[in-house]
């Protein structure tokens, strides 16, 4: 049981007097108190003289009645003795029409509020025979003008019929207005300000004063239906029915209150009915009363329900959870009643009357407060939460996060229930803190923050849950352990009774309610030790399945630390604690890691978030190695912060060496990643490691990846794979991947050079082949390389390239030297000609090649003519230089016969034959290659410049294929210049007549026999202006 209230005797009637109370009345500090003999006694309330020792009492129990030995706290200031000639039955006020109502004899009368014997003012005639009537006053805005005003109504049952006033303000603008009903009205209730509700026998009706229609309302009738079957629970007799004759007061009276949110509640004899704003059945268990109450009534915010007189109780409800919270014992109380809100401040819950023939009290609310310090530590904590629910933001201190609170005390109670689903979605709802929630799994999932650790070490230092909560966070982001939380969720035993299916999974703590639960349904509000258990007994199937639900909890936490912190651990840039004013939402984001965001400076506030998702990515890894270590690689592929040494220290446990790799990437722990692969990846027997990272591939693959701003790394464990297989290795180099690209070129060619001089080479051929780079020192330096590999000596050279054949080695360094050399315009030719060795054989031709790049052609011959004496390099050479002048000049000369002498001589062609013919000393002429290159390229020649070469001693039917080419390429300039002609008379012809006539192909009009005459009435199309003799535009279209 809950102390709501502390019954307070107000009036004691004494023993000699004979008078019995029959109607109560507070307004202001004012209590009216109504006899049996039509007397009316009027007291003061003296709020501040109840002793001091008496505001801290628990109220009485169910079998205690009040005391009557606290110091009273009314004043009897009058009696009016003659203010009814009956019992007076009833009494109301209309506060604004300054008008009190009494309802005696049979007939409603009207006294003036303001008079100090309330002053007898009217008796309404049509009320005579009246059982009862109701009072209500509402602020109401007028439709047409908009302006609010107080609108009172009064309704009063007189038989069958029911008789309407209404005051706008103090103005009376309803007189007696009857509506007839089918049964006479037992009880009256307003629902709102424009619907009241009539109870009869036979059921309710809904009457509305403004359209005087009326309309059946179903109510309570047989016993209590089946779920989804509210209206079988009806009584089947509608509003038309009739009771029988002369048993209408055996009947049970049919009840009605207002609750919150526009709620209302029919009850009859036993059985209740809510309905919603909308007057439609709610889905409702009835409340479970033992006989039926005399009199129900709504204080903010519980229900009463006021027993017959024989037990003398009164029922204090959760309107919410239907829970009995309260039983005060109230001997021979008979009367009830709530001051109406716009009465008196007392209705928010913190007063009420009740009345007996002889006394009357007042029933003082505990504070709420101390009514939520009992439910929770009676373990009521489903009564807890949906009090804190029921009561307004200004009644509590700081109500969200004290109901958060208690709901993650009822989720840990959950969790040891083993309803993790439940318990996990409650933490999730109520956005606890990960270590709360996370402490309640062993040390498998939850490390070192399990509670099953840390009950020894933490047993004496209890605190408060969310200041556990955050500084845990805080010892996490220091790397210490975190602080024990509360005891609510650890199991603590105690007897309670169940609640119904319906219910959620903590018992009220009614104890009229034992055993009405089942083992499918809810559950008590405490924990007997065969039902809970403690972090360490999660096992088995039992912890697979914690961690299955503990899978959402951690993915909506990563997903708010998302929104706060960037993936390398800053936080975002609108989070700033200065800022969190204006963003309400990410404020209450960080509640959930920090307690008080606004009190944290900026850098420790980034400390604290990472700390948490630190925690949260931890936890997640564990979940997933104890229950699916399969997932475990796909956290580490995004962003994290899960705990390195937790995870490398799990992953080599369990062998999972893959995904270790693939963590440390993204830790970005290269080094330690790296020489895992490389320890792998050297060991020889099966049982030292997988085979997938046997071999430098799976380093190889690694280096790959890692970007320059590492390349100390990178050259330090690229050495092994590329002493294992050279080949692969220098994949991590030539890779066609933009980081191997942007790799610090100079570095890597120094590397490679100290390890092998053909991986070097190979490297620049990349980089100027592949990758177009035009730096003149990477060209010089193949060059270089190129001789150095040409000048090793040949048992280190066969070392080197593994072949067993000595010529066709340096035959290939020597092609790939010369086509660099003939390719490549970027490496200085003056350096590379000083470093090609003079005598040497196998450098002639390259000594050529590089003669030419320098423009030297005539040196070039020497050598292809003399030197290597190879007519063919020399005539291909002739080729080469031709066409690329050629090329570069766009034309060939109209004219060979028109050249300079000069230009004649200086021809490559002209220069080969004088070599041919006129050789330096000792050299001897070679008339037969001479003829030959005059054969195919005398037409290439300048007549002139070669007959001054030839020979006088030759004789002419030599010459005989030379001129058989100069006449044929003669007559070829020629036709191709007649072809020339009359192709470009032909394209002259077709555009004159195409200007001239049109063309056929092109249905155009821009033609020049096209004529456009301008008269004086012609105007511009766009401007609209007389063209008359300006000048005129003619456009095509």
């Amino acid at each position: 049981m809950v102390s709501t209230f502390v019954a307070r005797p107000l009036v004691e009637l004494k023993q000699r007097d004979k008078s019995k109370v029959e109607a109560i009345l507070t307004y202001g500090n004012r209590l009216l108190v109504g006899l049996s003999t039509g007397a009316l006694r009027v007291y003061r309330l003296k709020e501040d003289d109840y002793a001091a020792g008496d505001a801290g009492e628990a109220g009485p129990d169910r079998e205690d009645s009040p005391s009557s030995s606290q110091v009273p706290a009314v004043e009897l200031m009058r009696e009016i003795e003659k203010f009814s000639r009956r019992a007076i039955e009833q009494l109301a006020i209309i506060k604004e029409a300054h008008l009190l109502l009494c309802l005696s004899d049979g007939y409603v009368t009207t006294h003036d509020l303001q008079h100090e014997n309330y002053a007898f003012q009217l008796q309404l005639s049509k009320t005579k025979g009246a059982s009862t009537f109701a009072v209500t006053s509402n602020v109401i805005k007028d439709p047409s003008t908009g302006i609010p005003s107080i609108v009172s109504r009064l309704a009063v049952g007189v038989r069958r019929k029911i008789l309407l006033w209404s005051w706008q303000d103090t103005e009376l603008v309803a007189s007696g207005v009857e509506v007839t009903l089918a049964a006479a009205a037992r009880t009256l209730a307003w629902a709102d300000s424009s619907k009241l509700i009539c109870g009869l026998n036979s059921g309710y009706v809904l009457l509305e004063p403004s359209t005087q229609s009326v309309s059946n309302l179903v109510g309570p009738g047989g016993v209590g239906a089946a779920p989804g079957q509210d209206e079988a629970r009806l009584s089947g007799i509608g509003a038309a029915g009739m009771g029988f004759m002369g048993m209408g007061n055996w009947m049970p009276k049919p009840l009605a209150t207002t609750l919150t949110d526009g709620e209302l509640l029919l009850a009859k004899d036993v059985n209740t009915l809510f309905l919603d704003k909308d007057r439609r059945a709610l889905s409702k268990r009835q409340i479970q009363w033992t006989t039926a109450p005399d009199v129900i009534a709504f204080s903010y915010p519980y229900l009463l329900a006021l027993q017959p007189p024989s037990k003398g109780i009164l029922e204090v409800r959760n309107p919410k959870t239907l829970s009995l919270l309260q039983s005060i014992g109230m001997p021979n109380a008979t009367k009830l009643h709530v001051p109406q809100p716009n009465i008196s401040l007392a209705h928010a819950g913190k007063g009420f009357l009740v009345a007996s023939g002889r006394c009357v009290w007042r029933m003082t609310a505990e504070s709420y407060e101390s009514q939520i310090e009992q439910l929770l530590e009676q373990e009521s904590l489903d009564e807890a939460i949906s009090l804190i629910e029921m009561l307004e933001d200004a009644l509590l201190d700081n109500k969200e996060e004290r109901l958060r609170q208690v709901k993650m005390q009822k989720a840990e109670v959950l969790f040891h229930k083993r309803r993790y689903r439940a318990s996990l979605d409650l933490f999730t709802e109520v956005s606890a803190p990960p270590e709360r929630v996370i402490s309640l799994y062993p040390s498998a999932v939850a490390g070192e923050l399990s509670a099953s650790i840390r009950s020894n070490d933490d047993a004496e230092k209890p605190a408060e849950a969310d200041v556990q909560g955050h500084s845990a966070a805080k010892d996490l982001a220091k790397d210490e352990p975190g602080e024990k939380q509360d005891d609510h969720g650890t199991g603590s035993t105690g007897g309670a009774g169940k609640k119904d299916a319906e219910s959620a999974s903590m018992a009220s703590g009614r104890d009229d309610a034992a055993g009405q639960g089942h083992d499918g349904g809810g559950s008590g509000a405490r924990i007997s030790p065969e039902a809970g258990h403690s972090a360490g007994d999660l096992h088995g199937k039992d912890l697979k399945l914690a961690v299955l639900e503990l899978y959402s909890f951690l993915a909506e936490n990563r997903r708010k630390l998302q929104l706060l912190l960037e993936p390398d651990g800053s936080l975002r840039p609108p989070i700033r604690a200065a800022n969190l004013d204006q963003d309400t939402d990410k404020k209450k984001i960080l509640r959930t890691f920090v307690a008080d965001p606004e009190q944290v400076l900026d850098d420790d506030l980034a400390r604290l978030l990472r700390a948490a998702a630190r925690l949260v990515d931890t936890t997640l890894f564990r979940a997933y190695m104890v229950e699916r270590p399969a997932r475990a690689g796909s956290l580490f592929r995004i962003p994290n912060f899960c705990d390195p040494d937790v995870v490398q220290e799990k992953l080599l446990e369990t062998g999972r060496y893959e995904d270790l790799v693939d963590f440390l990437h993204g830790k970005r722990l290269h080094r330690e990643a790296l020489e895992l692969l490389q320890r792998f990846g050297q060991a020889r027997e099966a049982d030292e490691a997988p085979p997938a990272l046997r071999g430098p591939k799976r380093i190889v693959a690694y280096l790959q990846v890692l970007p320059p701003d590492l390349m100390d790394l990178i050259l330090e464990l690229a050495a092994w794979p590329l002493a294992v297989d050279p080949d692969l290795g220098m994949e991590v180099f030539l890779a066609d991947t933009e980081i191997a690209e942007n790799l610090p070129r100079e570095r890597v060619l120094d590397f490679l050079n100290d390890i092998d001089l053909a991986l070097a080479i190979r490297y620049l051929e990349h980089i100027i082949y592949q990758l177009n780079d035009l730096t003149p020192e990477f060209h010089q330096r193949l060059v270089r390389h190129y001789l150095e590999k040409l000048t090793q000596p040949d048992e280190v050279a066969r070392s080197a390239a593994g072949s067993p054949t000595m010529a066709s080695v340096k035959a290939n360094w020597k092609e790939r030297m010369l086509s660099f050399l003939k390719s490549s315009n970027h490496y200085s030719t003056g350096r590379t000609f000083n470093l090609l060795p003079k005598d040497d054989p196998h450098f002639y031709e390259a000594r050529a090649v590089v003669l030419s790049k320098m423009g030297n052609h005539k040196q070039a011959l020497e050598i292809y003519v003399f030197k290597l004496e190879d007519q063919t390099k020399a005539e291909e050479y002739c080729n080469q230089v031709y066409m690329t002048e050629l090329a570069r000049t766009g034309t060939k000369p109209a004219s060979l016969e028109k050249l300079s002498e000069d230009d004649a001589a200086n021809s490559i062609y002209h220069t080969l034959l004088s070599l041919y013919l006129k050789p330096p000393s000792p050299h001897q002429p070679h008339r037969s290659a001479a003829l030959n290159i005059l054969s195919k390229h005398g037409s290439r020649l300048a007549a002139s410049s070669m007959l001054d070469l030839i020979p006088a001693s030759l004789p002419i039917e030599h010459l005989e294929s030379y001129f058989h080419g100069r006449l044929r390429a003669g007559i070829t300039a020629l036709n191709e210049g007649r072809a020339l002609r009359g192709l470009r008379y032909s394209e002259h012809e077709r555009l004159r007549a195409a200007l001239l006539i049109g063309d056929e192909f092109q249905k155009s009009n821009a033609t020049r026999n096209r004529s456009v005459v301008v008269s004086e009435e012609r105007v511009c199309r766009v401007c609209h202006k007389r063209l008359g003799r300006s000048v005129i535009s003619v456009f095509p279209e």
